[in-house]
C-alpha cells in the first residue's frame, strides 16, 4: 500500500489541472471535505488541497497548450534531469522541465510511448504529500494503456519498478511496486484501456484512486455536485468496492472503499 516513506519510484505528489479552479475547489471540497490554500501570488494560481491540516493533493490552472482537465500523478525521483534523459532513451517524451519549484523541489513532466502523461518530483523542502491511504487521500495509482506489455519495460527503465502479473476476474492485472519498497509496498497497477475509452478517443492515462468510507454515498454526492459515474461499481474480494468518476470538467479519478483485513489476515 502507499505510505509517506516515498521511496524512489513511488507516487509522492498529485495535482489537478483545471480550467476553473474555483469550481474544482467547490467540487472536491464537497466530495472529500478538502479545503484549499493558495501557494501565493508568485505560484500562478497553484495551491494545495488540505484535509485535517494535511496536504493531500494540489490544484492549478491549465498551463499547457491544448491541455484538458486531468489529474497528474508524480513519482519520486532522486534526479529529475537524469530521469528526463532515461525517458527519452526509453521512447517517451519530455513535456516540460526539468525545473526548480522555488526551494520545494525539482519537477518534470513526461508522456510515455503510448501517450499516458505523468510527472516526477525530486524532493527539496517538500518530500511529498502529508497523508495517503486514509479516507479522503490518495491510496492507489493505475495506468490504463493500449499497450500494457510495452509499458512494463518503459517504466522499468525509468523507475526500476518490480512487476507481478496476477489473475483478476477475466483478465490479468499487473501489480507494480517500487524497487526498494518490498512486496508489501504495492503502489498501483497496469491494465488495458477499456474499449469504451478507446472508442471515445481517450488516450492512455494514469488513474488516481482516493479512499472513501462509502462508495455509493460518494457516487451520489458526486452526482449532486455535477460529477458523473463512469461504469458500475465493482466489488473485488480482497480488494474492496470501487468505481471511476469524472468531475464536472471531465477529470477522471476513482474512489475505493478498501476491504479491511480480518484479524487473522493481519497476523
Amino acid at each position: 500500500m502507499l505510505t509517506t516513506e516515498f521511496t524512489p519510484g513511488a507516487p509522492n505528489w498529485i495535482d489537478l489541472g483545471s480550467p476553473d479552479p474555483d469550481a474544482a475547489q467547490a467540487f472536491y471540497g464537497g466530495l472529500f471535505g478538502w479545503t484549499f490554500e493558495s501557494a501565493g501570488p508568485e505560484a500562478g494560481g497553484y495551491g494545495f488541497f488540505r484535509r485535517g491540516g494535511d496536504t493531500v493533493a494540489a490544484l492549478g490552472p491549465l498551463t499547457e497548450e491544448g491541455a484538458a482537465s486531468a489529474w497528474t500523478v508524480y513519482f519520486r525521483t532522486e534526479d529529475a534531469d537524469r530521469t528526463a534523459e532515461v525517458v527519452g532513451q526509453a521512447g517517451g517524451t519530455v513535456r516540460f522541465g526539468p525545473f526548480d519549484v522555488f526551494e520545494a523541489g525539482r519537477t518534470a513532466g513526461f508522456t510515455d510511448p503510448a501517450g499516458a502523461r505523468f510527472a516526477v518530483w525530486q524532493p527539496g523542502t517538500t518530500v511529498g504529500l502529508d497523508a495517503v491511504t486514509s479516507v479522503g487521500t490518495l491510496c492507489w495509482t493505475e495506468l490504463h494503456t493500449s499497450d500494457p506489455e510495452g509499458a512494463k519495460p518503459f517504466y522499468r527503465a525509468v523507475f526500476d519498478w518490480f512487476e507481478q502479473d496476477v489473475p483478476f476476474g477475466d483478465f490479468t492485472y499487473t501489480v507494480i511496486t517500487p524497487a526498494d519498497g518490498g512486496t508489501d509496498a504495492s503502489q498501483g497497477g497496469i491494465v488495458t484501456l477499456v474499449e469504451e475509452d478507446r472508442a471515445a478517443g481517450s488516450p492512455p492515462f494514469w488513474l488516481p484512486y482516493f479512499e472513501v468510507a462509502d462508495v455509493d454515498a460518494t457516487v451520489a454526492r458526486a452526482a449532486d455536485l455535477g460529477g458523473r459515474r463512469r461504469g458500475e461499481p465493482v466489488d473485488a474480494p480482497g480488494v474492496g468496492r470501487f468505481v471511476q468518476l469524472a468531475d464536472p470538467h471531465g477529470a477522471v479519478f476513482a474512489v475505493i472503499a478498501s476491504e479491511q483485513p480480518t484479524e487473522s489476515q493481519g497476523q
